[in-house]
């Protein structure tokens, strides 16, 4: 037992790098497609983003989570560990969804539609796999109860999900590290319960998703949003994890080690931020008599946006909120509290942290209060991407973006640039100069303020020699600030002097 148990921890290891590595690979491709093709999402009046963002990082996402399982299924008959084959009606379910979210991301699709492809896909799901939310796991005394029930209560609760996580995609890095974390929770739990083919899916969808994160998060010239395809997959595999944790004869249920432990409670807690934030804002549409499902600003991540913090650290913020409800979940798990406070536990602490905070915030903006102002100048800190570390990060992931659009701009460059500098010391903007130009010789490039630091030049001049060098065409600025002056530059490679 020990060494299947060995053997699997390396098989979900070894499927989890295949997958990050071939999201890693993927990713640049499909971003140069949305691109070409004008596959983007572009602002308005109701999405934060100030241009157009191409919108297909749910394709890469997916094409990772392929080759993850597949890479784990092929090491699981190598080492003759049980099969992974009743996945295949979670990856028809998660291949529908991808291609209805890609549709929608390019054409659109009325709410209705999309509402009976994702009914049928969960039918679909339910009588391929054989299961369905069919038990109650003696909550209120209820086991478990006929699929007359059982079906619609899935569906309802599927679509619930699906749309709650659409829904949360709002800022950058919250819909995918939300999905990120409950993935990484999902997996931890299978994995102790032995469901190791729920745990592969779960690690290698949580891979996938790292390198899209990075770059949905720090990259500039990478950035690419998930879009509807990506959301769609994310919400049927949340789906499918619930299902599975949550049927009658339940492998999770059984053997996760918590004898008291409360299932509901549990998936409740996973994915408390999504779809208690969703709850409030589709109630508070229909209490103002719009359709629930019309698009506005009253989600969570608004009110953050609002007063000034940054996506990041909404982000952030959402996702420590749903990891503190399963940690209260597990507390009460762990101390012996009955199935029903299980519950009742997440609820109150849900509607503390996601309702409480929500409104808590709104009724600070409306009143223009003493600690709203602090809020406010608190905000300002939370923005980091004018950081050294954010903009090596951010240039680490751009690199080939940007190479990509030098050597599509413009053909390769072949003329010799010769610098006569004077000699004469005395003339110290030459002397600067040369100094300026010797550090910068054969390096690829560099930042501004390291220049200023470490050439020896003088700061106050650097600035007038680098656009000196850039009108003359011997320098080239790779990337500027907000107020236009160069951030990252670069030194011609032919320059002689």
């Amino acid at each position: 037992m020990q060494d299947t148990n060995l053997i699997w921890n390396a098989v979900i290891a070894l499927s989890s790098v295949v997958s990050l590595f071939v999201v890693r690979w993927a990713y640049f491709k499909i971003l140069k497609i949305a691109k070409d093709k004008n596959l983007v999402d572009n602002p308005d009046a109701r999405k934060l983003q100030k241009m157009p963002v191409p919108v297909m990082g749910g394709i890469a996402v997916f094409f990772g989570v392929v080759a993850g399982v597949m890479a784990g299924a092929a090491f699981g008959n190598i080492f003759d560990l049980t099969s992974i084959s009743h996945l295949a009606p979670i990856w028809l379910a998660m291949a529908v969804m991808l291609y209805v979210g890609a549709m929608d991301d390019i054409i659109g699709l009325t709410p209705g539609s999309r509402f009976i492809i994702e009914i049928l896909s969960l039918l679909g799901v339910i009588f391929a796999s054989g299961s369905c939310i069919d038990s109650f796991h003696g909550l209120w005394g209820v086991e478990s109860f006929s699929w007359w029930v059982a079906v619609p209560l899935t569906v309802v609760a599927g679509v619930g999900i699906i749309n709650a996580v659409n829904m949360i995609d709002g800022v950058n890095g919250l819909s995918s590290g939300m999905c990120m974390t409950c993935c990484i929770i999902y997996g931890v739990v299978f994995r102790l319960s032995g469901d190791m083919a729920n745990a592969l899916l779960a690690f290698v969808m949580a891979a996938a998703l790292l390198p899209f994160l990075l770059h949905n998060v720090f990259g500039l010239h990478s950035r690419m949003f998930i879009g509807d395809a990506g959301t769609m997959v994310m919400g049927v595999l949340m789906t499918w994890f619930t299902i599975n944790v949550l049927e009658s004869g339940s492998v999770t249920a059984a053997n996760i080690g918590l004898p008291e432990a409360n299932m509901i409670a549990l998936a409740l807690a996973v994915l408390s931020v999504p779809v208690f934030d969703t709850v409030r804002v589709m109630t508070m549409r229909i209490l103002k008599h719009q359709s629930p499902f019309n698009p506005d600003k009253t989600h969570l991540h608004h009110i953050f946006i609002n007063l000034g913090v940054s996506h990041s650290f909404t982000a952030l913020f959402e996702i420590a909120i749903g990891i503190l409800i399963v940690g209260a979940w597990l507390l009460a798990a762990k101390n012996g509290a009955s199935s029903e406070w299980q519950l009742y536990i997440v609820i109150i602490c849900a509607v503390i942290l996601v309702w409480g905070t929500y409104f808590f915030l709104r009724n600070q903006v409306r009143r223009h209060t003493r600690l709203m102002h602090r809020m406010a100048r608190f905000s300002v800190t939370t923005h980091h991407n004018s950081k050294n570390w954010w903009l090596r990060l951010q240039l680490f992931l751009d690199r080939r973006e940007i190479k990509d659009k030098e050597s599509e701009a413009k053909p390769k460059n072949t003329q010799v640039f010769h610098i006569t500098i004077d000699p004469n010391p005395e003339n110290k903007k030459e002397v600067d100069r040369r100094r300026m130009l010797e550090y910068m010789k054969g390096k690829a490039e560099l930042y501004v303020d390291d220049i200023k630091r470490r050439s020896g030049a003088d700061r106050l001049r650097v600035d007038a020699l680098l656009f000196e060098g850039e009108m003359e065409g011997y320098i080239h600025v790779i990337t500027r600030s907000t107020l236009g002056s160069a951030e990252i530059v670069a030194l011609d490679e032919n320059v002689t002097f």
